[in-house]
């Protein structure tokens, strides 16, 4: 009901296309652990790499989906020393440097945006 964008088609589709796959794991217990998380839901995170030419950094790449302008939060678990907009082949952009808050790194998109963050990790 409602428009794709209240209807969660995007995540729908995610689920269908890439399910989870279960790995038998030892009996002890663990946590959840999660990575990053995303405060929009029009906001993807897409794919998380590691840097070609930067050791201890990665490389995430997030799109706008819902066709409007969005904020949002990206909140990692990973020990960030700094952050900065790169380009497709991970050259940081001009006045690229994203401030570390303790609620994350904010992006704003316009729609549609690719924004690739370079997140390089503290040793």
């Amino acid at each position: 009901a409602g428009s794709f964008q209240d209807a969660g088609v995007i995540q729908c589709a995610y689920n269908l296309n890439f399910p989870l796959h279960v790995v038998p794991a030892g009996s002890a217990p663990c946590s959840a652990w999660s990575a990053f998380s995303v405060s929009s839901p029009a906001v993807v995170l897409e794919t998380v790499k590691q840097a070609e030419d930067r050791a201890g950094a990665v490389v995430v790449r997030l799109y706008e989906a819902h066709g409007s302008t969005a904020a949002a939060w990206l909140q990692t678990s990973l020990p960030l020393r700094e952050a900065m907009l790169c380009d497709l082949l991970e050259r940081p952009a001009a006045r690229s440097c994203i401030p570390l808050e303790p609620r994350g790194l904010r992006l704003s998109f316009t729609p549609f945006q690719v924004l690739s963050v370079l997140l390089v990790l503290r040793q």
